[in-house]
Order: structure tokens, then C-alpha cells, then sequence
């Protein structure tokens, strides 16, 4: 169904979509569409063979967001049927941003390629247009490792423009994370989050209600999500959010300092620039890794393609990942 139709290529690509995100609202025009990598070649230096070995990829993925597509609207429907859809709170979101491994050439492994007896990745090429605009990919901590759109809808609840067939959706950009699911879905419920549980104390719950940027146009909330304090760690990849400030650190890498209200896409590093705020940011990290049991990461060590590069001494445990 979809083979064809990505033989455009990832620059092309790119730079449509750049410029539908900044046509929607999404994004900002003053943000710069992030470099094309040096491990990607440009789309116009390939083989017609690589082409389309490349579109064939594309296409597989294509189909599968295809398939989940249909598989929302049989939840859709199944809703309808029961009566519950006006009053069903649904978040659409993806855990991280597209995924690099397999290198530049991504993996196609097995017959019958996009079967169930495949196994295909997309590798860096093609996972570097679907981060547009950003810098990097999923494992990293960069915009283009932990960026999602985050799709809510709840018609009993919330308020859109307009009536009828003439209803527009609301478009916030207020950054929110994973651990305000949780808060939303207790607040929306009227459900209570446990203190304990047999008898021991637990950690208060980390997030913050979204339901005031789902119930309102111009929502207010008694605490300023716009300025709180977000964290990461992952596979030693480290970030933190504060205001329009975003601390971000390859492993193994210098800590890195973006304005990320002029510079989503994080093209200038201003750590040199603001030593005072940088060393602040960076104990706030340090004190909230030691008080949410953040270890040192000594396992795998990942570049911008996924390939793996154990430190000296660490072992790999066979069948568990590390």
C-alpha cells in the first residue's frame, strides 16, 4: 500500500514536514530544522537499489502505524457500543523518539520482510526524519530521544471552539511528561493515591494533573508546570527541564545548557555562557539522582546508531538486560 511513496527521500521529507510543523503551530519557525547527520548520506548520493530498499522500510513502518491506526478505531468503536465514549478520557502518545539502531542501513532480517517472521528496523536514516526537527533519538535525552506529542480526547470533558461540525481542537504547548498520566487519570477518576501500602510508606506520587489544560481554553493551575523541575536518566543519558532551561548529557559526554524556548532544537550550547546557572542545574540533578535511587550507569554504551560499546570491566549478564 505504501511502497512508492517515500522514494522522495529523508531530505525532502524533512524539510516538508519543518515546514507543515511550523504551518500547524507546532513549531516555532525560529527553531532550525537540525543538520542532517554525517552517517546519513543524502538521499540524492544513493543507488536506485538503495532507494528502494529504503522506501520498502519506510513503507513496513508506514503499514504498522497503519495497522495502530486501525486498532484505535475498534477501540473507538467498541466505546460507542457501550455507551462510554463521550465520557472516556483517551491519551495517544510514544514512549521516546524514533529509533537509530541498526546503524545508517537499519536491519531486515527473515522472509517476507514486515511478516511476522521479520525483523526490520529503520536505523538512523530514517529515524532521523522522523524526529524532525530534532537533534539525536531514542536512548539519548536530546529532544529527539524523549520529545512526543501527547493527543488527548474526552468529549464530556473537555472544551473545544466552535460548535458543531465546526469544533477545532485546543493546541497547548505547555511541556508536560509521562508521570502527569498518573496524577491526571487519579484526578479525573476522584480516585485517591495511597500514603502506604501493608504498612509501609511509599513515594508521594511525582506528577501534576493536566485536567486544567483539558477542561479550559486558557487553562490556570496552582502550580506552574511551566517552571517546575523535570528529570531524566536513561542508559546514562541525563537531562533536566527548569523553565525555559534544558541541562542535557550525552554519557560519557560534557553536560550540555540550551535555552529551549529560542533553541528547541538545541543547535547552540550555552554552558560556557552561564557558568553559575550550569553548576546550579547540575547539583539539582545530582541531589534529585541521589533521592529517586538513580545508580551509575555501567552498562551499555550507545552512539548516535545504536551500536553497542561495553566499558572496561562490565560484564554482560547472558539472557537479562542490563
Amino acid at each position: 500500500k505504501y511502497r512508492g511513496k517515500y522514494k522522495i527521500g529523508w531530505d525532502k521529507l524533512r524539510k516538508a514536514r519543518h515546514k507543515r510543523q511550523i504551518e500547524l503551530g507546532i513549531v516555532d519557525a525560529k527553531w532550525p530544522l537540525a543538520p542532517r547527520p554525517a552517517d546519513v548520506p543524502a538521499w540524492d548520493s544513493l543507488s536506485e537499489e538503495d532507494k528502494d530498499r529504503y522506501d520498502l522500510l519506510m513503507s513496513i513502518y508506514a503499514a504498522m502505524l497503519d495497522c495502530v491506526d486501525q486498532s484505535v478505531g475498534r477501540m473507538i468503536a467498541g466505546l460507542k457500543e457501550r455507551g462510554m465514549f463521550e465520557n472516556t478520557l483517551i491519551f495517544f502518545m510514544s514512549d521516546n523518539g524514533g529509533n537509530a539502531e541498526g546503524g545508517p542501513r537499519g536491519i531486515t532480517q527473515g522472509p517476507d520482510l514486515g511478516g511476522p517472521g521479520s525483523n526490520v528496523f529503520l536505523g538512523m536514516t530514517w529515524a532521523t526524519l522522523n524526529n524532525t526537527p530534532f537533534r539525536r533519538y531514542k536512548h539519548f535525552t536530546h529532544e529527539g530521544g524523549i520529545s512526543s506529542p501527547l493527543i488527548a480526547h474526552w468529549p464530556a470533558g473537555m472544551k473545544t471552539i466552535g460548535q458543531g461540525d465546526n469544533q477545532t481542537a485546543g493546541l497547548v504547548h505547555t511541556h508536560a511528561h509521562l508521570i502527569d498520566i498518573m496524577a491526571t487519570a487519579v484526578d479525573v477518576s476522584g480516585a485517591a493515591y495511597p500514603s502506604e501500602f501493608k504498612g509501609h510508606r511509599i513515594i508521594p506520587m511525582q506528577g501534576i494533573s493536566l485536567r486544567p489544560f483539558l477542561v479550559s481554553p486558557s487553562p490556570s493551575h496552582p502550580v506552574s508546570l511551566s517552571h517546575r523541575l523535570l528529570f531524566w536518566m536513561h542508559e546514562g543519558n541525563r537531562a533536566l527541564r527548569s523553565g525555559p532551561w534544558k541541562l542535557v548529557k550525552k554519557f560519557k559526554g560534557p553536560w550540555e545548557l540550551y535555552h529551549i524556548d529560542d533553541d528547541r532544537t538545541e543547535q547552540h550550547d550555552l554552558i560556557t555562557q552561564f557558568p553559575a546557572l550550569s553548576q546550579h542545574l547540575i547539583r539539582q540533578w545530582e541531589d534529585w539522582a541521589a533521592s529517586s535511587f538513580v545508580d551509575e550507569w555501567i552498562g551499555e554504551i550507545r552512539n548516535d546508531w545504536g551500536e553497542e560499546h561495553r566499558p572496561e570491566g562490565a560484564a554482560k549478564k547472558k539472557g537479562k538486560k542490563e
